[in-house]
């Protein structure tokens, strides 16, 4: 296969839920009588984990840790088109791409919200294959969301499939998964962190896709 293939996250790679994100923690606290002894930033720090993952590392027990995804749900279910942007130049990355690429997304989103939020920015026609959290098992760090991506493509894993994503969970899977990363600057992720998983490294999704053009 000639044609190159790119696989984008979602969140702080091409989109900004930030405000939709931590407004629905603290509600889930609120609603659920949680006292919550961190502060916002612990919460935008765990932003790429799973939910339930996220809450048992805020503190929540793990025993209610579901309690609290399903009052987040909701909440986020209601807010999020509102409180959701795509990033600068994400629009712009996304049909360059197009034009000479297969493109796909692997989030840690369910696809119930990452598809309505892409139909939303006009650019779900571009994508061919969705990967969200409950399309698998182990989500990323975890190669499994790329492997089930790939298959969904009739692809097998090579170094001209890229995944350009703004946290180490990105470059992590990327890196088990036997394809090529990119890290952006534009997220969650820092310089320093994601170093240590890829040497390229750029400050949006734009700049990734034109040294890949």
């Amino acid at each position: 296969m000639n044609k190159k293939v790119i696989l984008f996250d979602l969140d702080g790679t091409l989109i900004d839920s930030t405000d939709a994100i931590v407004e629905s923690f603290y509600h889930s606290f609120k609603e659920l009588d949680f006292n919550f002894k961190g502060c916002e930033q612990d919460i935008k720090n765990e932003i790429g984990y799973p939910l339930d993952v996220m809450y048992e590392t805020l503190g929540v027990p793990k025993d209610d840790v579901m309690r609290f995804v399903d009052v987040y749900k909701k909440e986020y279910r209601k807010i999020s088109g509102a409180k959701t942007f795509l990033l600068d130049n994400a629009f712009e990355s996304v049909k360059l791409a197009s034009t000479f690429a297969i493109l796909g997304v692997v989030t840690t989103k369910t696809t119930a919200y990452s598809i309505p939020l892409l139909e939303n920015f006009g650019i779900m026609k571009y994508f061919d294959t969705i990967i969200g959290r409950q399309e698998v098992v182990n989500p990323k760090p975890h190669p499994e969301p790329i492997f089930k991506a790939l298959e969904n493509l009739n692809l097998e894993p090579s170094k001209n499939i890229y995944m350009i994503g703004d946290t180490k969970l990105d470059l992590i899977a990327a890196n088990s998964a036997g394809i090529s990363s990119l890290a952006v600057l534009c997220g969650y992720g820092t310089k320093n962190d994601l170093s240590q998983y890829t040497d390229k490294i750029f400050n949006n999704a734009l700049e990734a896709v034109e040294s890949l053009k």
